[in-house]
């Protein structure tokens, strides 16, 4: 990602391409669009415009991990 891209970053509105590169590089693995696209369609976190709030994300892995 460029300096400017990060300028525009939101976290809660963030797109699962832009969530997947920021916790890629994070955790240093790979970690795809889809594989976050699926997480937040089970829980229900993605927006008509795409978007989801990262907190909730990682809320709803959160409990996903606890109940687990």
């Amino acid at each position: 990602m460029s300096e400017n891209s990060h300028e525009n970053l939101r976290i809660t509105a963030i797109t699962p391409a832009q969530a997947a590169k920021i916790l890629s590089a994070v955790y240093r693995r790979r970690i795809t669009q889809q594989q976050i696209h699926q997480i937040a369609e089970t829980g229900g976190l993605l927006r008509s415009d795409g978007t989801m709030n990262m907190l909730e994300y990682v809320a709803f892995l959160a409990q996903e991990q606890c109940n687990g």
